[in-house]
């Protein structure tokens, strides 16, 4: 069997490394992710994981996984940020809160398609605007949900509880990945 990660997100390439399988990284650009604006906040991620995979023809011997994560903060979703500026608001609504990230992930082969999404929760201490400021300004919250990477710095000093997954906040469930390749389409590392 060939797998087939659907993401250039060099969070996600190095989670499914740790699994020990082989892959290789195969992405379709200009899939539309948006999403019915009445879908509840739950199902949104699984609904786009399965939007991007049915965007691919997947052949006999392969499986493709896809995958979208979203930040949920009292029931609003904060996607990627635009600028520097939003990210710095984002991180400003995160500051002294409890928030949710869902991942959904869609493995599918030529025969048969498994869906399925994580939630981990997630607090952050009050943070301080010369803390956002640095971050924001250091690092790259433009190409993450929420506008922080759980792994770098602002996790590092703002974290101060995390329920669930921490590899889900980083974006790809894993421990639910391996066992859904296993149970469900025969891989194994």
């Amino acid at each position: 069997m060939k797998l087939i990660l659907s993401s250039n997100s060099p969070r996600r390439k190095e989670l499914l490394a740790g699994l020990d399988v082989p892959f290789e990284v195969r992405v379709i650009d200009g899939i539309d992710e948006s999403f019915p604006a009445d879908l509840p906040t739950d199902e949104i991620a699984e609904f786009v994981a399965r939007k991007k995979a049915a965007a691919y023809t997947v052949c006999e011997g392969e499986i493709v996984i896809t995958a979208d994560t979203i930040v949920v903060l009292d029931g609003k979703v904060l996607g990627k940020p635009h600028d520097l500026d939003d990210a710095a608001a984002m991180l400003r609504q995160l500051s002294g809160k409890t928030h949710r990230v869902i991942t959904g992930v869609c493995i599918k082969n030529s025969v048969k398609q498994k869906s399925f999404s994580v939630v981990s929760e997630v607090t952050f201490k009050s943070l301080s605007d010369d803390e956002i400021s640095y971050y924001v300004n250091r690092y790259k919250p433009l190409d993450k949900a929420g506008a922080y990477g759980v792994q770098e710095w602002i996790g590092y000093i703002g974290v101060t509880s995390l329920s669930g997954s921490y590899y889900n906040v980083m974006g790809l469930p894993v421990q639910r990945i391996y066992e859904v390749l296993k149970c469900e389409f025969g891989i194994k590392a």
